[in-house]
């Protein structure tokens, strides 16, 4: 039994390092992601845009949208436009649906964070788990002489522990950061379609 609880107690730890390489490769991907879509060039494209449209004259933007970094604004103000001589219902779900495409792209691995977020700490208390079994074992087996090593297997096995804490924390604060941003995008892309729409039913 002790060779297992050993192999348990090392397949623990590798999988507790691939998590957090996975963790770190979603994290930098995603905020290449978001920083290309909440840079002050995309904001200052939305907040053109919502000006020039209550000013109505919302073709102007069409033609600097071109000179514009591409970003989640840039689509969907496009998208509007080349839909905005649609009726004011078909506008209004075209839109909806737009927006919700875009959340799912800016959702896109964010499941993997959210997923090693809630389930690290479980791993690392696996870990501890197995480790306190093998003291426990080692106590039975050498009794009172053995005392030493049934101590090195529970500072082993706490550590097990302390791993699924250090990468839980971490991508916990990454999910809430990414996530936070998420909904101010969505929100905004909202903005941007009610004022499709006011502009519409203005005429």
């Amino acid at each position: 039994m002790n060779e297992f609880v050993d192999l348990g107690e090392k397949l623990i730890f590798v999988v507790m390092g691939l998590a957090s390489i996975l963790a770190v490769a979603v994290f930098l991907e995603r905020y290449l992601v978001y920083r290309k879509n909440t840079t002050d060039a995309a904001k200052g494209t939305m907040e053109s845009f919502v000006d020039s449209i209550r000013d109505g004259n919302p073709t102007n933007t069409l033609e600097n949208l071109a000179a514009q970094q591409d970003s989640v604004y840039t689509r969907f103000i496009r998208f509007g436009l080349f839909r905005i001589g649609d009726k004011k219902e078909s506008l209004q779900e075209m839109l909806m649906g737009r927006v919700i495409s875009e959340k799912i792209k800016l959702e896109e691995r964010l499941p993997i964070l959210n997923t090693l977020g809630n389930n690290a700490p479980f791993i690392g208390l696996l870990g501890t788990v197995l480790g306190v079994i093998k003291a426990f074992y080692g106590l039975g087996t050498m009794g009172n002489a053995g005392a030493e090593v049934v101590m090195r297997s529970i500072s082993t096995a706490l550590l097990a522990t302390a791993c699924g804490l250090a990468v839980a924390i971490p991508v916990v604060m990454a999910n809430n950061y990414f996530s936070r941003k998420m909904k101010v995008i969505i929100q905004n892309l909202e903005i941007i379609s009610h004022e499709f729409l006011a502009f519409k039913e203005r005429g």
